[in-house]
């Protein structure tokens, strides 16, 4: 298999050898045209002040038949040639008639049109024609035809150049470029075999560097993405393994009659039992999510309406945690197409986050808004916010910021990607901003229900 300098260096030696020849071509054409033109024309000139001088000298055309024009023959011999013109009187009877008139014949008309006027003392005494074609090629080893035979070869030699320098550049800035895409293909391999993070350099702002970047970039999203199930699969084990501890205890404490079964054991059974469940249900949520069939029943609600449902929902608990609640929004909002219930497992998650982590005395909000086209619903509280290192990562699932924290409440890190997901089932947004001391504030950000077709009037 060819590399792809090798072919990338035939391609610049293509394109090279193509603008030569054409180069050499067009400008050979054009150079002998040109210089064949010029030459003809200093003849014609030439010829012309001989016309002039013979006829000042003689006072007529008489023996101007004489005009011969030497070459060479095939063997080298001295022939005699007709001149290639056609000389009149200055009435256009014919005086020589070269190979188109005889002698005492009248010129027609479009001959007389493209015929050179011979003038002696500012009046004209006859009338010349030259017959010679525009191609015509100077006669062999004459100094003209030295002349562009040494231009040729200077054409040729400077094609030639042109064409091996092409072929060295070709060469160079090929290997520049496959450089660059060979550490990449190494880069690539590394990373299958695990070295995931594996980083490359950015060399270039071009294409390539992009392309480099991009790969620095996934690399990094993989070796963080795979010490994120690392992670998960501990929290996940250790959040599976305590309650199973819990329940096997008992169940065989019970069993083997070591213990008498009272209502204060079956409640710790029940709780651990609930966690278990709750643990599994995230998890068969985030499954049907990323499989794509999360099922999502639609219907008009009033944004109005599902904070007053939250906010019935989280009272009590707010109260018994010394926090006070507070509601933000307009009854004439614009509706929103969602399944309500889907929607309150986004919400009373972030309700009883803000609730877990507001001291007392803290203040919680429920509030929406709408421009547009869009509703924004927002649960913001003065608890103790979230580290500015942990901020842009608190929807990934299983990440935990404060792992006691996490631990102490028995969460298994998957709400806030639960929320994440089922927000962006419904067309939406949900975003964060926090700080530490100050409070957070969860915006979902929600598309207006688009308003139903009238039936046609009968």
């Amino acid at each position: 298999m060819r590399s792809l300098a090798f072919k990338l260096t035939l391609a610049f030696l293509a394109v090279g050898l193509t603008g030569a020849v054409l180069v050499a071509l067009f400008v050979g054409l054009r150079t002998r045209s040109a210089f064949n033109r010029f030459m003809l024309d200093s003849y014609q000139l030439a010829f012309i002040d001989r016309l002039v001088e013979y006829y000042e000298t003689r006072g007529s055309w008489d023996g101007i038949e004489a005009i011969v024009v030497a070459r060479r023959g095939p063997r080298g011999r001295p022939e005699l040639a007709r001149a290639p013109v056609v000389l009149a009187d200055a009435d256009g009877r014919v005086i020589y008639g070269g190979l188109a008139y005889a002698s005492g014949e009248q010129m027609t008309r479009d001959d007389l049109s493209r015929a050179v006027p011979i003038t002696v003392d500012n009046k004209t005494v006859g009338w010349v024609r030259f017959d010679f074609p525009a191609y015509a090629m100077p006669a062999a080893a004459t100094p003209e035809s030295v002349f562009l035979q040494r231009f040729r070869q200077a054409i040729v030699l400077g094609a030639a150049g042109a064409i091996l320098a092409a072929l060295v550049l070709g060469a160079v800035l090929a290997r520049g470029i496959v450089r660059p895409i060979r550490q990449l293909t190494a880069a690539t391999a590394a990373v299958a075999q695990g070295q995931l993070g594996h980083q490359v350099d950015v060399q270039a702002d071009d294409e390539i560097g992009e392309l480099a970047a991009a790969f620095n970039r996934m690399s990094a999203d993989l070796a963080r993405a795979s010490h994120l199930r690392r992670q998960m699969t501990a929290d996940i084990a250790h959040d599976l393994r305590t309650p199973l501890t819990v329940l096997l205890g008992y169940t065989e404490a019970l069993a083997e009659g070591k213990l008498k079964g009272n209502p204060q054991i079956f409640a710790v059974m029940h709780s651990e039992a609930q966690h278990l469940q709750r643990l599994v249900e995230d998890l068969r949520i985030l499954s049907l999510a990323d499989a794509g069939e999360l099922r999502i029943e639609r219907q008009p609600v009033s944004p109005r309406d599902l904070l007053e449902r939250a906010l019935a929902v989280h009272q009590a608990a707010a109260t018994e945690a010394g926090l006070t609640m507070h509601l933000e929004a307009d009854a004439a909002l614009p509706t929103i197409h969602v399944d309500p219930e889907r929607m309150m497992q986004v919400l009373n998650n972030l309700v009883t986050n803000a609730i877990r982590f507001t001291p007392a005395g803290g203040r919680i909000t429920l509030a929406a808004a709408a421009d547009t086209d869009r509703v924004y619903l927002r649960v913001s509280d003065t608890g103790v916010g979230i580290p500015a290192a942990d901020l842009p990562y608190v929807f990934e699932r299983f990440y935990r910021g404060d792992k006691a924290r996490h631990t102490a409440t028995g969460e298994s890190g998957l709400g806030l990607a639960i929320a994440r997901s089922l927000v962006e089932a419904h067309g939406g947004t949900i975003a964060v901003a926090s700080e530490e001391g100050k409070g957070t504030t969860f915006t979902i950000t929600l598309p207006m229900a688009k308003p139903s077709p009238q039936p046609a009037a009968r």
